[in-house]
């Protein structure tokens, strides 16, 4: 869905948008810009093009991989899903686009200057927004497979090695 949305979008701001021309949607709040991003946030790493794809095909490979075989939490399946979708657009950007693969530039077109100097696409949207989610669900002690982290089964798990690391004396053997 992410993906279909994020290329869709792209593909009608190519054939809509004047390139590296402002376009006011909503005054100075929301503008258009159409440009093709070598590089990764900012146009950072023009020259290394190709790191930004292995990068953003290792991030799909273990967002499959968790979601395979550990995620059990239909919130954590959500936000993973939505998060895949979006590094999944900008790997498709970065495999089909110009100048060719595996250096394609990242088609970006979004700009809200009053927020912030970059200018993003819906992949861009998805990604930031899910590692948010993520580290959220993280604090708030959501696992994986959905059970929730408790101050207990904190204590509990931080006992344990102090417990398995402690020597006994000789002659207290079976003391405890």
């Amino acid at each position: 869905m992410v993906l279909a949305a994020d290329q869709l979008a792209k593909t009608v701001a190519i054939e809509n948008l004047p390139p590296e021309r402002v376009v006011p949607v909503i005054g100075e709040a929301l503008q258009f810009y159409l440009v093709r991003n070598p590089g990764a946030a900012f146009s950072l790493g023009e020259g290394v093009t190709w790191i930004f794809t292995i990068a953003l095909a290792v991030v799909a490979g273990i967002i499959v991989f968790l979601a395979a075989t550990r995620v059990r939490s239909r919130l954590w399946a959500v936000v993973l899903g939505l998060l895949l979708g979006g590094v999944l657009g900008n790997l498709t950007d970065r495999l089909l686009r110009a100048p060719g693969f595996p250096v394609g530039h990242v088609v970006d077109f979004i700009s809200t200057p009053w927020m912030m100097p970059a200018i993003y696409n819906v992949a861009d949207i998805f990604i930031v927004s899910m590692m948010i989610s993520v580290a959220l669900l993280v604090l708030f002690g959501l696992r994986l497979d959905g059970t929730r982290e408790t101050r207990a089964s904190r204590e509990a798990s931080a006992a344990e090695p102090a417990a398995e690391g402690a020597v006994e004396a000789p002659g207290e053997q079976g003391a405890r």
